[in-house]
């Protein structure tokens, strides 16, 4: 019964939130006035694995700055060598890594019955949160259970909540990191109403939802679920998905190439008073290739489409 007046309570916060005032507006207008787009609060990040594996992690962040993006999420590294080196070229560029992607949670789930798999897991989960405190980043993403043959939803939900909440908060109270929830491909979070109550169960300001927008396009509305899960967002992936219904077939995109409502995610945005990162999760690239998604963000944030829409050419 706590739970259920918990659940509806943040329901209830989360429509208050979602009456704000948007801001888009007022970006789009001040794009559309031929300047580039205003500040909008969000700050346009990259993921490591879109940048070039041939180069040093200096040159690496040194280059994403170069193409206009202002942080970085990092991925688990478990070298203390290699994570030394993340932190100087953090420091040395000026890129700050804002967001850790633990590595270990699709192959130890947190949900497994297997105590050895779950105290893996754990395991992979501390050395996450040692290299945010490492880099100064203030997040760490987990993905929270697989449901599987083996696994049933409501197991899933009991096992990966149990030990979040029993061996994982208590470390990142400690060390002051978020452990940000991502919906992902895993049978398992599958509306933004299981997404919101699973977060405030823990009632814990150290779990948050961290949104993955192309990841509910294929059976859900990306704007729904922003304006639903409200303030509990405390990151943000971008990719674009397509989806072929006919011949049933789907496809990840470039930011404006699926079809996703990009003004329309960038509205709802705007009335939850988002304000943090924004991380691109696409294959990666050249310079050039990285320039462009790095523009096409910028769009995104001024409530446009990524992609200029061709002029409808003139009658006669």
């Amino acid at each position: 019964m706590d739970n259920r007046r918990t659940f509806l309570k943040s329901l209830i916060a989360a429509g208050a939130v979602a009456r704000l005032p948007s801001t888009a507006d007022a970006a789009a207008q001040g794009a559309a006035a031929g300047g580039a787009p205003k500040r909008t609060g969000m700050r346009k990040s990259v993921l490591v694995t879109m940048l070039p594996r041939d180069l040093s992690y200096e040159r690496r962040f040194a280059l994403a700055r170069e193409v206009g993006f202002e942080a970085i999420e990092m991925r688990t590294i478990t070298s203390e060598g290699e994570a030394a080196e993340v932190k100087e070229a953090s420091q040395k560029t000026g890129l700050p890594v804002h967001s850790v992607m633990n590595v270990d949670h699709w192959d130890l789930p947190l949900s497994s019955s297997d105590p050895d798999v779950v105290q893996r897991s754990v395991r992979g989960m501390e050395t996450s949160l040692r290299n945010a405190v490492l880099w100064g980043a203030d997040t760490v993403l987990l993905v929270p259970a697989v449901v599987d043959a083996n696994t049933s939803y409501k197991d899933a939900w009991t096992r990966s909540q149990q030990v979040i909440r029993e061996r994982l908060v208590p470390k990142a109270a400690e060390m002051k990191v978020v452990i940000a929830i991502e919906e992902v491909w895993n049978k398992f979070l599958l509306s933004p109403l299981e997404f919101a109550r699973y977060v405030d169960e823990f009632e814990s300001p150290w779990v948050k939802a961290y949104f993955d927008v192309g990841n509910v396009v294929l059976y859900a509305f990306p704007q729904d679920w922003i304006r639903t899960l409200g303030p509990r967002i405390v990151k943000v992936h971008v990719k674009d998905f397509s989806f072929d219904r006919r011949n049933g077939r789907f496809a990840w995109n470039n930011l404006g190439e699926g079809d996703i409502d990009w003004p329309e995610v960038r509205r709802a945005l705007g009335e939850i008073g988002y304000a943090g990162d924004v991380t691109t999760e696409l294959s990666g690239g050249d310079a050039a290739y990285l320039k462009d998604v790095s523009t096409r963000l910028d769009r995104i944030f001024a409530g446009q489409a990524p992609v200029p829409k061709a002029p409808v050419p003139k009658a006669g």
